[in-house]
């Protein structure tokens, strides 16, 4: 299938990422056309071919006049301040697609979920300062249409680094990798390098798109480039070219349609491993099975089986993705009584996924669509979307449920 893999070597952020997307052939107009039914006011997205360390790329610097005012271009021009609320507000109410929306959301949530641990408030009410403004509602945002104008491409990135020494911002000055960068790649497992460079290389934005997007870490394999692109960053630094280099192409063997049988299902590769137990506490392995999921598990369970002399025990298989194996390996064999793991990768054969809206009588739903060939086999309400509407409308999260079951096409 159609593979985008981002090269770290400089790190990554909002504006070098939605650089290199252009570079690779992202029709720069259509992201402002999309950008303006935020409403946040009328965006530009100056576009320069540009130079670091010699590679020729794309530069990007936003540049919006308000609703009340003009906003200079530059990283963390203006401190405009806005809550994940407000923000997940404008976003859903405007008429970008369900799979933009759904995915702006979801980064800018992972954003004030660090941010809120790091200050102590819940995730609704984080006010986001840099990120918070327009320019960098505009790098996520932006780099969700990008990618949607690109096919919506299966995402693999190289493994990350950072630099170090400190960066001032509106909390002060903070050490690199700043704490919500951490956090953010933390809460999805994901190791971090530092590198001699004396500067911040992730931002929390580009660390939020990471974690978002990318299915894996690690070097490439066996990836056929058809585009390269080239996302320039804003300073020229010491010790590499400061720039995300971004390779579109495709992988043999992860095909988007069977070659076979003419089917359009997507294909990807995950590492299983399992282990047999028969002498763990139950309360143990439940507590697992969540610090497991949370670290970035695709799926946990156990299944009853019958071990050596007659013991009743469970096989318990973890799912992820490869680059995590070693991780989950090593979580298996400290928090649960296992002395040894299997692993072995296996081949997936998914539905395509998109997401849709439904009206119920509670309001709009998002819905999931499985579809094969074009045909919608598989529709399902979103949980989290019933949840909120339910909290919302003060009735039960089975009502709204079932709503949406009743409202799903046919």
């Amino acid at each position: 299938m159609k593979t985008l893999y981002l090269d770290l070597c400089s790190g990554i952020s909002g504006d070098m990422l939605l650089g290199a997307l252009i570079d690779l052939g992202v029709d720069a107009a259509a992201l402002e056309a999309a950008l303006a039914k935020l409403e946040i006011g009328e965006v530009r997205l100056r576009v320069e071919r540009a130079s670091r360390g010699g590679i020729t790329g794309v530069h990007v610097r936003i540049e919006c006049t308000a609703h009340d005012s003009t906003v200079h271009p530059g990283p963390h021009a203006h401190s405009e301040s806005r809550d994940f609320g407000q923000i997940r507000t404008r976003i859903e109410a405007s008429p970008l697609s369900a799979w933009v929306k759904e995915k702006s959301v979801a980064v800018f949530r992972r954003i004030a979920e660090a941010e809120g641990k790091i200050h102590g408030v819940p995730p609704e009410r984080v006010h986001f300062h840099e990120i918070g403004a327009v320019d960098s509602i505009a790098d996520i945002v932006g780099a969700c249409v990008a990618l949607e104008l690109l096919g919506k491409p299966r995402v693999l990135a190289s493994p990350v680094v950072d630099g170090t020494g400190w960066v001032n911002c509106a909390h002060g000055r903070l050490p690199v990798p700043v704490p919500a960068t951490l956090e953010i790649l933390a809460a999805r497992g994901v190791a971090i390098t530092q590198c001699a460079e004396p500067h911040e290389l992730v931002t929390p934005t580009g660390a939020a798109l990471l974690a978002e997007f990318a299915e894996s870490f690690g070097p490439m394999r066996g990836l056929a480039a058809a585009k390269i692109g080239y996302g320039l960053g804003t300073r020229e630094t010491r010790t590499r070219p400061n720039v995300l280099r971004a390779i579109l192409g495709v992988q043999p063997g992860v095909s988007g349609q069977n070659s076979h049988t003419g089917l359009d299902w997507e294909t990807d590769t995950v590492a299983v491993l399992e282990t047999n137990l028969d002498d763990i506490n139950p309360e143990i392995l439940g507590s697992f099975m969540q610090t497991a999921l949370a670290a970035g598990a695709l799926d946990v369970f156990h299944t009853p089986v019958q071990m050596k002399k007659n013991r009743p025990g469970v096989l318990l298989t973890v799912l992820c993705a490869e680059a995590d194996a070693d991780k989950f390996t090593e979580m298996i064999l400290r928090e649960t009584s296992a002395f040894g793991v299997r692993r072995y990768l296996a081949e997936r054969r998914k539905l395509r996924r998109e997401f849709a809206t439904v009206e119920t009588p509670f309001g709009p739903v998002q819905v999931k669509l499985g579809k094969l060939c074009g045909r919608v086999l598989h529709a399902a309400p979103e949980f989290e979307s019933c949840r909120e509407l339910a909290a919302r409308a003060g009735v039960p999260l089975k009502a709204v449920y079932e709503a949406a079951m009743r409202a799903l096409p046919r």
